[in-house]
């Protein structure tokens, strides 16, 4: 349920199949070599002393002749909350939650140091048999995403402290309910209803946040989802607009239109492998 692999011993496996999707929760430390890194539909280049953030089911795609080493930790969320209280403690960790805003970091020399020593700390206490402790494992675990957590809040974040109440809190829910809803419910009336507030305060709380409306956040996520369909399933059109909500597949192509300039078919040919 926790592993810590260098990037050099899983190439032959991307080799095999560069387009990737992982069942757990994968930190990715690049130590040598610079490339580029795709998560969904983003693609960042990365060199030493970045760090790549993937959440479970989403599609990678890195440059394993470019990147040319690095450190994995890779972790299942039941190992913590099967042990923490906080059953939501990874799905909120600021890097892993549902609204972040980037998946990739950069560090500076020490904390690359302190980063780096705690993922082979861990690393040291899987390999040695008579010594491996799961309580140890996530005390270290716990310690390097709560690092990883105020690193990356003061990196992409700086303001999330400032935001720390009540509109926050609603921001955290709808996003939450977004991600379990965007395949049947685009409609905004809805989520305010369910978060007991009104659909304008809650447009304010998404702007504020993200700099986005509220019918804009769900936009995107229904788009990001589009993409992945799209590119990496044999669904038809028909199919897709079905499965991301529409009820007519000829909305559906306005409406990708509208966002991306062009067809879902023809960007389809153009990005599917």
């Amino acid at each position: 349920m926790i592993d810590v692999v260098r990037l050099a011993d899983i190439k032959k496996y991307i080799k095999e199949c560069p387009v990737h999707t992982l069942a757990y929760y994968d930190i990715t430390l690049i130590t040598e070599g610079k490339g580029k890194f795709s998560i969904d539909q983003q693609t960042h280049h990365v060199a030493p002393r970045d760090i790549i953030f993937t959440r479970p089911g989403e599609i990678r795609r890195w440059d394993k002749d470019s990147i040319r080493e690095g450190l994995a930790l890779l972790f299942e969320e039941e190992f913590l909350v099967s042990f923490f209280n906080d059953r939501n403690f990874v799905k909120n960790l600021s890097y892993f939650s549902v609204d972040r805003t980037s998946v990739k970091i950069s560090l500076d020399n020490d904390t690359y140091s302190r980063i780096s020593r705690l993922i082979l700390e861990i690393r040291q206490e899987i390999d040695n048999d008579q010594a491996k402790n799961s309580h140890l494992l996530r005390a270290l675990l716990y310690e390097t995403l709560i690092w990883l957590d105020r690193l990356y809040t003061r990196s992409v974040r700086p303001d999330a402290e400032s935001l720390k109440s009540s509109a926050s809190i609603h921001m955290e829910r709808f996003a939450t309910l977004v991600e379990q809803s965007f395949k049947h419910d685009h409609s905004i009336h809805s989520y305010a209803n369910q978060l007991c507030i009104t659909p304008n305060y809650l447009n304010e709380i998404v702007k504020k946040a993200t700099g986005n409306s509220a019918k804009q956040f769900i936009v995107h996520k229904i788009l990001i989802e589009t993409k992945r369909l799209l590119t990496y399933t044999n669904l038809t059109i028909v199919e897709i607009a079905a499965e991301v909500g529409y009820e007519t597949s000829s909305y559906f192509i306005r409406q990708f239109g509208k966002q991306t300039g062009m067809t879902p078919l023809c960007y389809r040919n153009a990005t599917k492998p």
